[in-house]
C-alpha cells in the first residue's frame, strides 16, 4: 500500500505543478516575442543592406552605364559581408541584372505588393525556399530623379530553438525566483493550514467528520447548536422531530422554524441549563444547554432535548395515586379519632352524647359532600375533592368551595388533567394555609369561553414579588427544599399539563396566594358535557 503525501507535500507538489505550467506559458510567450523581435530586426536589417547598395554612388552609375559586372560583384560583396541570404539587382523592367543564382540572371523580378517601382521603400515577407523570409526592397535614382531599378535582400528568420536560446537567461531567471517564492509560499501556506486544523491530514479531518455525523444522527436525544445571532448551526434528526422543524433547518433562526417562544426562550438563554423541563408541541422536552467557545471567544451554545412525555404521563399517575394514598391515610386517620372518641363516650356512659357526636360528625359531612355534588358532575374532580376535605381536616385547614363554581361532566383525558391540577393546587395551598392564623382553602371551578378555568385562593403569606413567572419553574420553591429535592414539583407539574393542552396558569397575592389555571378543551368534548349537565 503507498503513503499518501501529507498536506504540506501535496500543497507543494501542487505548487510545483502550477510553476512549471505558468514556466511553459511564460516560455511559449517569451519565444514568441523573441522571434517576432527577431524578425522585426531582420527586416530593419534587410532594408539598411538594400538602401546602403541601391544609395551607393557607384552602384547608380554602374546601372547607368549598364556595367553589369560590376553590380554582379557588389551584390555578392553586400551579401557575403550582410550575411544575407539572398541580393538581387534588377532593373526598372524588373530584369535580374545581379544574383547569387545564375538560374534567375535575365529574368522577370516579382516584386509582389512592393512599392519599390512607385520609388518608396518596402520591407515585408517573401518566400525563400519554401519558407517565409524577412524581404526589403531600396529603389536606384539616376542623377536626374529616374528609377534606373532597384535592390532586393532577403534574411532568413531564426528557428524556434534560436528564439529559446536567446530567452533562456531570462528564463532561468524566472524559474529560480518562481521556484524559490512559489516553495517558500508553499511550506508557508502548509504549515498554516496544518496549524489551523490542529495537525490533522485531509483523510483525518474527512473520518472525523463521518464519525461526527454518524453519531449526531444516530442519538436518541435532540442536538441543537446555536450561534451568537440564534442562527442554527448543527440539528440532528432527533431534533428535528422533536421540535417539529423543516429538514432544510442549517442557517434559519429559531423564529423563522415556528419553535415556539417558551422553547425558543430556553434555547436562547444565555444561562447554563440544567434538566429544565419545557412544553412545546405537545410534548414534555427536557433541555441540556451549555455555552461553548473557541480560544476563548464565545460562538454559540450547544442545547441536548429529550422527550419525557411518557415519564410525565407515569408521573401524574403515580401523583393522583399519592394524593388517594394521603386522602385515604387521612380519612382512617380521622376515622380512627373518631372511633376511639365515640368508644370513649360510650365507655363512660355518655350513650346520648355518642349519637350527637356521630350526627354532628355525619352532618359536617354530608354537607361538604353535598356542596361539592351540587357545583361538580364530575365523578373523578369530585372524588377528589371530598377526599382532600378529609386531609384538610387532619391539618386543621377550612376546604371551601366557591359559591359560583359550575363544573360540568368532562371527558377521561380532560377530567384526568383538571383532576391533576386540581389536586396539586390543593396541596400547595394547604402548605401554605397551614401555617397562618386563619387557615383556609378556597376552590373555584367552572368553563368560561371553552376553557375550564380552576382558581385555588388560600390565606397563606402569598407569592414573593417578582417569582410570579419563576414559582412554575422545576425545583423552585418559596420555601425550604428537602433533602431528597421533593419541593418545586407539584407547579411545574401543573405548568406542563396546562401548557401541553394550550392553556397557562398564573399567580398572583391578594390577601394569600391565587393560582388560576385555565385548560382548554375541544368543541366535542364540552358539547358532552354541557349536555349532560
Amino acid at each position: 500500500m503507498t503513503r499518501r503525501l501529507s498536506l504540506a507535500g501535496q500543497l507543494l507538489a501542487l505548487q510545483v505543478v502550477i510553476i512549471c505550467v505558468v514556466l511553459v506559458g511564460v516560455t511559449a510567450v517569451t519565444v514568441a516575442q523573441s522571434t517576432r523581435r527577431a524578425q522585426e530586426v531582420e527586416g530593419r536589417r534587410a532594408l539598411v543592406v538594400a538602401e546602403t547598395l541601391a544609395n551607393a554612388q557607384a552602384t547608380r552609375e554602374a546601372m547607368a552605364a549598364g556595367a553589369v559586372r560590376y553590380l554582379r560583384v557588389a551584390a555578392e560583396v553586400a551579401r557575403s559581408n550582410s550575411d544575407s541570404a539572398s541580393v538581387v539587382v534588377a532593373g526598372a523592367d524588373r530584369t535580374v541584372l545581379a544574383t547569387a543564382d545564375p538560374e534567375e540572371l535575365g529574368a522577370r523580378f516579382d516584386v509582389g505588393d512592393s512599392t519599390v517601382l512607385t520609388g518608396r521603400s518596402w520591407t515585408g515577407e517573401r518566400p525563400l525556399d519554401g519558407d517565409p523570409a524577412a524581404g526589403a526592397m531600396a529603389p536606384v535614382y539616376a542623377d536626374d530623379g529616374r528609377i534606373l531599378g532597384f535592390v532586393s535582400v532577403q534574411r532568413p528568420y531564426p528557428s524556434i530553438m534560436d528564439g529559446l536560446a536567446s530567452a533562456a537567461p531570462n528564463l532561468l531567471t524566472y524559474l529560480g525566483v518562481a521556484s524559490v517564492i512559489g516553495i517558500g509560499g508553499s511550506l508557508l501556506v502548509a504549515r498554516r493550514v496544518k496549524r489551523q486544523t490542529l495537525g490533522l491530514e485531509p483523510p483525518e479531518i474527512a473520518g472525523l467528520v463521518e464519525h461526527r455525523d454518524a453519531m449526531l444522527h444516530g442519538i436518541r436525544e435532540g442536538v441543537v447548536g446555536l450561534d451568537l445571532q440564534g442562527r442554527v448551526t448543527l440539528i440532528n434528526d432527533e431534533a428535528i422531530r422533536l421540535l417539529g422543524t423543516p429538514g432544510n433547518a442549517l442557517g434559519r433562526t429559531l423564529t423563522d422554524l415556528g419553535v415556539g417562544e417558551e422553547l425558543r426562550d430556553a434555547l436562547l438563554s444565555s444561562d447554563v441549563a440544567r434538566d429544565r423541563a419545557v412544553a412545546s408541541g405537545g410534548r414534555v422536552l427536557v433541555l441540556n444547554r451549555l455555552p461553548i467557545a473557541s480560544r476563548g471567544e464565545p460562538i454559540g451554545s450547544v442545547t441536548t432535548l429529550r422527550d419525557r412525555t411518557e415519564l410525565l404521563e407515569l408521573r401524574r399517575e403515580l401523583d393522583l395515586t399519592r394524593h388517594v394514598t394521603d386522602t385515604l391515610r387521612a380519612q382512617a386517620h380521622e376515622f380512627d379519632n373518631r372511633l376511639h372518641t365515640i368508644a370513649g363516650l360510650i365507655e363512660l356512659g355518655e350513650a346520648d352524647e355518642a349519637v350527637r357526636f356521630v350526627h354532628r360528625v355525619s352532618s359536617s359531612r354530608s354537607e361538604f359532600s353535598q356542596v361539592v355534588a351540587e357545583a361538580v358532575r364530575d365523578p373523578s374532580i369530585a372524588a377528589l375533592l371530598i377526599a382532600k376535605a378529609s386531609q384538610a381536616a387532619e391539618l386543621g385547614v377550612d376546604l371551601r368551595i366557591a359559591p359560583d363554581s359550575a363544573l360540568p361532566a368532562l371527558g377521561d383525558g380532560l377530567s384526568t388533567d383538571v383532576a391533576t391540577v386540581v389536586g396539586n393546587l390543593i396541596d400547595n395551598a394547604m402548605d401554605a394555609a397551614s401555617s397562618a392564623p386563619q387557615r383556609w382553602v378556597e376552590v373555584g371551578l367552572g368553563v368560561v369561553d371553552g376553557e375550564v378555568d380552576v382558581v385555588v385562593r388560600d390565606s397563606g403569606p402569598g407569592v414573593p414579588a417578582g417569582m410570579e413567572r419563576e414559582i412554575f419553574r422545576r425545583g423552585v420553591s418559596t420555601k425550604g427544599g428537602t433533602a431528597s429535592g421533593e419541593r418545586g414539583i407539584g407547579l411545574s407539574l401543573v405548568h406542563l399539563v396546562c401548557t401541553r393542552r394550550g392553556g397557562d396558569v398564573t399567580a398572583t397575592s391578594v390577601g394569600g396566594s391565587v393560582f388560576t389555571a385555565r385548560l382548554p378543551a375541544d368543541d366535542e368534548t364540552l358539547d358532552g358535557a354541557l349536555v349532560d349537565a
